[in-house]
């Protein structure tokens, strides 16, 4: 009887077995890779409920960061600002601005205006504002220059590799506790060493274990 297939086809179950063992650890790279929060979240810019410039109020009026954050500095998560803190403001200056009538209606029916979140942390991850803030990580180092957006935006990716980086070397991040809420600091020349200095005299060590965010 005559043989229908030839010899080569005995290595086509191989051929295919490689290929789709090749072919899944390529998906795999590929959502490992473009999957994570570098590319998914860096430059999420939500629509807020009004048109608030950090811009104009950050950069401009060089407004302090913890006059609207204010818990920054006591709290694990940072928040936004209630409508009185606008009000404060804003009872005696643009007091008819169409802009700011969803404030207005805020304040006159005692409702909670809706701010959209911008930086998302899974529920599994801990973090607190205030252990960051007090040990001398500047708000730019995680947000980026928010005086200079119109509208915020997400940054930096917040991922685990992300904030390993900080914890494994902070003297490279660290700034003085009195310049966190400067923008566009600029680190002096012996930076490192006067980190490494602080981070010795306050007992700074940012932990790399797994419970320290996880528990």
């Amino acid at each position: 009887m005559a043989q229908i297939f030839p010899k080569q086809a005995n290595a086509l179950p191989l051929l295919s077995l490689g290929a789709s063992v090749f072919g899944f650890v390529v998906v795999v790279f590929l959502v490992w890779y473009y999957f994570s929060p570098e590319f998914t979240d860096v430059g999420y810019r939500p629509e807020q409920p009004v048109e608030f410039s950090h811009e104009f109020h950050a950069g401009q009026l060089e407004m302090d960061c913890r006059y609207c954050h204010n818990w920054v500095e006591e709290a694990s998560h940072s928040n936004v600002p209630a409508t009185q803190t606008c009000m404060n403001c804003h009872n005696q200056i643009k007091t008819d601005s169409p802009q700011l009538q969803t404030v207005r209606d805020s304040w006159e029916n005692d409702v909670p205006i809706q701010w959209v979140k911008v930086h998302h942390l899974p529920d599994y991850a801990h973090f607190s504002h205030a252990s960051h803030v007090k040990a001398g990580v500047g708000c730019e180092t995680c947000h980026g220059r928010i005086d200079q957006m119109e509208v915020v935006a997400q940054t930096e990716p917040l991922s685990m590799g992300w904030c390993l980086e900080c914890h494994r070397q902070p003297e490279l991040y660290l700034r003085p506790t009195e310049e966190v809420t400067t923008m566009g600091y600029v680190q002096p020349a012996d930076f490192v060493d006067r980190n490494l200095e602080k981070v010795r005299r306050e007992g700074i060590q940012p932990p790399t274990n797994c419970s320290a965010c996880h528990y």
